[in-house]
């Protein structure tokens, strides 16, 4: 059977779109397996760790504190984030020429991770669980084009911190892999 120009321009559109999605997914996957195996690394370490040394651990984590961003395959600085009780804040390191519509920040960090987190906070307002003025906000600071700061106000929850950093180190390493 002869497929005719048209039909195979189609097919070939077809697979170009399905080529796309399966590298999309398998990104996807790859993040959420990193994660999965920083979840059990610290659940294991926890699993041994005194409650005297728990109670510690919470209390220092109401102060401000600051985390280094790394590249996920060499270990670079991507920059740091301060944590405190009502925001985290993201610096970039000045030397990254990052760009705010560069694949996965915007589609993954900004739309699908931030974005669900609005999407509960709007349902638990909506329920009167929380006010307006105490929502998840995400505000983009540039240089020009580049991205400089990312804060992140109303985060309320602990594990949101640890989502919000893993998510963002391994968007802006994939950012960095795409722009070589």
């Amino acid at each position: 059977m002869q497929f005719s120009e048209d039909q195979i321009k189609d097919v070939l559109e077809v697979k170009e779109k399905l080529t796309s999605e399966i590298q999309k997914h398998k990104e996807e996957i790859e993040m959420l397996e990193k994660n999965l195996a920083l979840v059990n690394s610290l659940l294991k370490q926890q699993s041994f760790t005194k409650a005297s040394s728990l109670k510690e651990t919470s209390q220092v984590q109401k102060e401000d504190y600051s985390v280094p961003l790394k590249k996920n395959t060499d270990g670079s600085l991507i920059g740091n984030a301060h944590i405190s009780p009502d925001q985290v804040l993201i610096v970039l390191d000045n030397t990254l020429n990052l760009k705010e519509d560069m694949h996965p920040f915007k589609s993954f960090f900004l739309e699908r991770i931030i974005g669900e987190m609005k999407k509960k906070d709007i349902a638990d307002m909506e329920k009167g669980i929380i006010t307006q003025d105490s929502m998840i906000d995400c505000l983009v600071n540039k240089d020009g084009t580049s991205l400089r700061e990312i804060i992140i106000k109303n985060y309320r929850q602990k594990e949101r911190i640890n989502e919000i950093l893993n998510t963002a180190a391994w968007s802006l390493s994939k950012m960095i892999e795409n722009s070589k």
